[in-house]
């Protein structure tokens, strides 16, 4: 696959519990949970870095994130 058109995580911040499984699952540590207001939420860092391997979507016991191909 092209690596201009891998899919990278989209995380739903609205619908995430912070729980997370998904900062533990990445191999490369691009994921990191960040407080927003009271709450904290999945945030991926270093898209570049981002192998699209979908460890943090299959982890995710809550199906908040999705892969997304970025736009052309």
């Amino acid at each position: 696959m092209n690596p201009e058109r891998r899919r990278l995580p989209v995380i739903n911040g609205s619908r995430c519990t912070g729980c997370g499984w998904c900062v533990a699952a990445c191999p490369f540590d691009l994921l990191s949970l960040e407080r927003q207001g009271w709450r904290k939420t999945a945030t991926l860092h270093d898209a570049d870095r981002c192998t699209g391997c979908r460890l943090c979507e299959a982890k995710c016991p809550f199906g908040v994130i999705h892969m997304q191909a970025p736009p052309p």
